[in-house]
């Protein structure tokens, strides 16, 4: 059992990485979703009172930030470079070591208002909060690194919204994550030329956020960086495509220089590998759509390499963004294998590629595809008789014994009728059960389905 290990080393970073801020005073806090499994991994295996308490009233935790911080930065969205925005509805609340040492931050969603809010209220709907908390729960079970959904609290106030009938229910979401420094903060320095500032960022993400020592050379740190960060977001777009998963908005401030998925807006899952599929309706040429989110990631990533360029020399991060493509695709073989459930070797690419083929057919959603092939099983050419789903099953055949196919499915949940899955009509039906009824049994039951799914990818993952 891990122990509660307060760090709160943003505060080395010193006032210009922020602005401290009083979080809303809400008129109920009815405790929604609890993450009991990471509470128990950061030392806050705390009650209903002490819950409530601190992520919703926001009392600060011992030896920690004694007041919550609104973070500063820019970011280009849907390639528009915006100066006014930062943290407009979050906080930094506090920051603290897991079970693994590294430095999560506690982060706030539907908090209040902040320097940054402009012209909106910085509050967060309760169908927000239950949308964000599917999806950290699905994607965390799908191998995706993300932030992960830690209380969510019902505040009471009713909230008028143009997207969704109004009023609508309000909520205040705390999300766990390794570290808030996006690349928009470091687009905010560069705005603003301030070489210093960019040179202290750097040294605090690779001590803290990769657990490396950072040298005299402040052109070597900004080089290795941006090699940490390129692997990192080139094992995010990879893990998205692989779980068919649509992130909506990867804006430059949307993407964490830790690799990690967070700030679910209008997610959704793709029911079929269709590269077109958008998530976001205000997307109205695709730019993020499915198969265009590597590209996207790597236009964000040519940011951060611009930023960087002021502290070190162009051309070895040219370099390292012409090489992204690769690194990328080498992350795709690794994360499609990993959720077809067969170990990597010399055929590994070749069966990603035919398995990316045979999904492209649309005969069957991502999630049945997976499930009825997990580990290399071939289901059969009457349920697969396209010939795409017959070369993977030959290639398979192969590459993957039968014997060991089935050693890896073991867990009962291949065993079930149906894959669990997270598309949209499930989710607003979810939804529809909370509006309507005030009943969050299926809400709660899709949680346990999602990590019992979890459970069975992990307990039957081939070895390494």
């Amino acid at each position: 059992m891990a122990i509660y290990r307060p760090d709160p080393e943003i505060l080395t970073l010193g006032p210009d990485f922020y602005d401290p801020v009083e979080p809303a005073k809400f008129p109920r806090c009815t405790g929604r979703f609890t993450n009991s499994r990471w509470a128990e991994r950061v030392g806050l295996e705390l009650t209903s009172d002490q819950l409530a308490a601190h992520f919703c009233h926001f009392e600060p935790l011992a030896e920690n930030l004694r007041q919550p911080l609104a973070l500063r930065y820019h970011g280009h969205q849907f390639r528009m470079y915006n100066p006014e925005i930062g943290d407009g509805r979050g906080l930094l609340f506090a920051q603290l070591r897991d079970d693994r040492d590294r430095l999560l931050d506690l982060g706030t969603k539907g908090s209040g208002q902040t320097p940054y809010s402009r012209h909106a209220d910085g509050r967060l709907t309760l169908k927000g909060g239950v949308r964000e908390v599917l999806a950290t729960e699905m994607l965390e079970a799908l191998g995706v690194n993300t932030s992960k959904s830690f209380a969510l609290f019902e505040t009471g106030e009713a909230l008028e919204r143009g997207d969704e009938p109004s009023p609508t229910r309000s909520s205040v979401l705390t999300r766990l994550s390794h570290g808030h420094i996006r690349i928009g903060t470091f687009q905010r320095l560069a705005f603003f030329g301030d070489v210093a500032n960019i040179n202290k960022l750097v040294r605090y993400c690779l001590s803290n956020l990769y657990g490396e020592v950072p040298g005299a050379d402040d052109a070597k740190n900004a080089l290795r960086l941006f090699a940490l960060v390129g692997a990192a977001t080139a094992k995010l777009a990879a893990s998205y495509l692989a779980a068919g998963f649509v992130h909506g908005v990867l804006n430059s401030d949307n993407i964490n220089v830790t690799g990690e998925s967070f700030d679910y807006g209008p997610w959704r899952f793709t029911p079929y590998w269709d590269p077109e599929f958008t998530a976001a309706y205000f997307d109205h040429y695709g730019l993020y759509a499915f198969g265009r989110q590597p590209e996207a990631i790597h236009w964000d990533l040519a940011q951060l390499a611009g930023c960087l360029s002021l502290v070190a020399e162009a051309p070895p991060l040219s370099d390292m963004l012409a090489g992204w493509s690769e690194t990328f695709e080498n992350a795709l073989v690794a994360a499609m294998l990993r959720r077809l459930g067969v170990a990597a070797g010399q055929t590994g690419r070749e069966i990603a590629s035919a398995l990316i083929k045979a999904l492209a057919t649309r005969a069957e959603t991502i999630d049945r595809v997976f499930f009825d092939w997990h580990g290399g099983r071939d289901p059969g050419a009457d349920a697969y008789p396209a010939e795409e789903f017959r070369e993977l099953a030959a290639l398979l055949e192969r590459t993957v014994p039968a014997q060991r196919a089935a050693a890896r499915r073991s867990h009962s949940y291949w065993s079930d009728p149906a894959p669990c899955s997270m598309h949209i009509d499930e989710v607003e039906a979810i939804w529809s059960a909370i509006a309507e009824r005030d009943d969050w049994r299926p809400f709660e039951e899709k949680i346990g389905a999602v990590r019992r799914m979890g459970e069975a990818m992990n307990h039957d993952a081939p070895a390494a």
